[in-house]
C-alpha cells in the first residue's frame, strides 16, 4: 500500500485529535469504580457520544440478579458493528476495551475524574487503562472510514464493564449469549509492545475460624488471628519459592502471590474469632491452573493443621486462565509491528504481560487475539491503579495511527 494512504490516515487523526481528546475527557469524567460497579451510566454516556459520530451502539444490559451475584450493581455492554463490502467477504475484527476500573484511592494531584491536561498528559482514573482505548479504537475506525477506500469485512467495537471482576459478565457474557464471534481481536493495551500472552490469576478467600473470648481470659478462646498469622507465614514462604519457577515468555518472570485484604476481630478487648484473608496468585502461562489451586489449598491446610483449634474455609473467587497465543494471530501481530515501527520509529516487540485480562475469554473460544493500544512502555509508568493515572497524549495519537493503519491492511487484503 502506498505511503500516501497512510499519510492520509495520519492527517485525519491529527486534524481530529482535539476532538478525540475531548471524547476521552468525557469518558474519564463519568466514574466507573468497581466496586461498587455501577457501570451502566458510563455505557449510556458512551453510547450517546458514539451516536454523535454516527455509530449506533447496541446496549446489552446484563440481568440485575447476575450482576448482584457477582458483587456489582449494574453492567451494560456495548457493541458497535461496522460492515464493509458485500456479503461475508473479509474478516470481522473486534476491538475491545473495558470501562470499569478500581476505585481511585488517595494521593491524587489532579482530580481522579477531572480529565485534566498538563504537560501533554491527560489525568484521571482509567485514562490509561482503558478508557484511552475507547478513543483509540473509535477514532481509528472513523479515520479508516473517512479514507473512503473499498474495504472487505467488518469491525466491531466491544466496550465492556467487567474486567476488574474477571470479565465473565463483560466479553464472557457477550460471547456466551452468541452476540458476537469475531475472526480476530485487538484488545486494550500499551503502545510500545504487542502483547500475545499474559499471566493467569487465581483469587481465593480464606476464612480462619477460632472462638471469641474476653481479652482478660484469653485461654477460654481460640485466637483466629494467630491462626491467620501461621497461614500468612506459610503463604509468604511459598511466595519466595515461586521465584525459582521461571517463564520462557518474554515480559513474564515467575509466579507470585499477594495477600491484598485482611479483615477480622470485633474489638480491641476481644480475642478474634474470625479472620478473612483474600489472596491473589498469578500463574505464568506454563502452569496448570488446576494443579496450582490444589497445591495452594494444601499449603493452607497444612499450615492450619499446626494451629490447634482453628478451622479454615477456602472459597475460590476467580480463576482466570493465562492468555496463550493462537496460530491465527500472525496477521494482527505483523500489521501492528510493521506500523508501530513506522509510527514510533523503533521496533515494536512481541511480549507477555504479568497482568491478566478478559482477552483470554476470546482466546478460549478460538479467536486469535493480541493486546495493543494507547499507553507507555510499562504499566508502572502510567500509574495505572495508582494515584495520578495518566496517558501521554502523543502516545494516544500514535497508537490511534497504528491501529487505523493496521485495520486498513487487514480489511483490504
Amino acid at each position: 500500500m502506498s505511503d500516501d494512504t497512510y499519510a492520509r490516515l495520519d492527517a485525519w487523526i491529527d486534524a481530529h485529535f482535539d476532538e478525540q481528546t475531548r471524547f476521552l475527557q468525557a469518558l474519564v469524567q463519568v466514574p466507573t469504580d468497581t466496586p461498587p460497579g455501577n457501570n451502566a451510566p458510563h455505557a449510556e454516556r458512551t453510547a450517546a457520544l458514539l451516536a454523535g459520530f454516527g455509530f449506533e451502539a447496541e446496549q446489552h444490559a446484563v440481568p440485575g440478579d447476575e450482576v448482584r451475584a457477582a458483587g456489582m450493581e449494574s453492567i451494560t455492554n456495548l457493541i458497535v458493528r461496522r460492515r464493509y463490502g458485500k456479503g461475508d467477504e473479509g474478516p470481522t475484527i473486534a476491538l475491545n476495551a473495558h470501562g470499569d476500573v478500581v476505585p481511585p484511592g488517595e494521593g491524587w494531584s489532579h482530580g481522579p475524574y477531572s480529565g485534566d491536561i498538563e504537560d501533554g498528559k491527560l489525568y484521571g482514573r482509567a485514562s490509561a487503562v482503558s478508557k484511552s482505548d475507547f478513543s483509540t479504537y473509535a477514532f481509528a475506525v472513523r479515520a479508516l472510514e473517512a479514507l473512503g477506500v473499498p474495504l472487505k469485512g467488518g469491525i466491531e467495537l466491544h466496550f465492556t464493564y467487567d474486567e476488574e471482576f474477571g470479565g465473565e459478565l463483560g466479553p464472557g457474557w457477550l460471547l456466551k449469549h452468541g452476540l458476537t464471534k469475531p475472526d480476530l481481536l485487538i484488545a486494550a493495551g500499551f503502545s510500545y509492545q504487542v502483547v500475545t500472552a499474559h499471566n493467569g490469576c487465581l483469587q481465593m478467600e480464606v476464612t480462619v475460624h477460632g472462638r471469641m473470648a474476653h481479652a482478660a481470659i484469653p485461654d477460654t478462646g481460640i485466637d483466629a488471628l494467630q491462626g491467620a498469622v501461621a497461614l500468612l507465614n506459610a503463604l509468604y514462604a511459598q511466595n519466595a519459592l515461586y521465584r525459582q519457577v521461571t517463564s520462557k515468555v518474554p515480559g513474564i518472570r515467575h509466579p507470585y502471590l499477594n495477600v491484598g485484604r485482611i479483615e477480622g476481630g470485633t474489638n480491641t478487648n476481644v480475642v478474634p474469632g474470625k479472620v478473612v484473608l483474600k489472596l491473589d496468585r498469578r500463574m505464568i502461562p506454563e502452569e496448570n491452573p488446576v494443579e496450582v489451586e490444589a497445591a495452594l489449598r494444601k499449603v493452607i491446610a497444612d499450615a492450619a493443621a499446626q494451629v490447634p483449634g482453628i478451622t479454615v474455609e477456602i472459597r475460590r473467587l476467580l480463576l482466570a486462565r493465562a492468555l496463550q497465543p493462537l496460530p491465527g494471530n500472525r496477521p494482527l501481530v505483523e500489521a501492528l509491528q510493521r506500523h508501530g515501527e513506522a509510527v514510533f520509529g523503533e521496533p515494536i516487540p512481541t511480549s507477555g504481560s504479568p497482568l491478566y485480562t478478559d482477552v483470554r475469554l476470546y482466546s478460549e473460544r478460538g479467536i486469535p487475539a493480541v493486546i495493543y493500544g494507547a499507553g507507555p512502555r510499562t504499566v508502572f509508568e502510567s500509574n495505572a491503579k495508582r494515584a495520578d493515572e495518566h496517558v501521554v497524549l502523543e502516545d494516544l495519537r500514535r497508537a490511534t495511527r497504528v491501529v487505523a493503519r493496521a485495520l486498513h491492511d487487514l480489511l483490504t487484503g
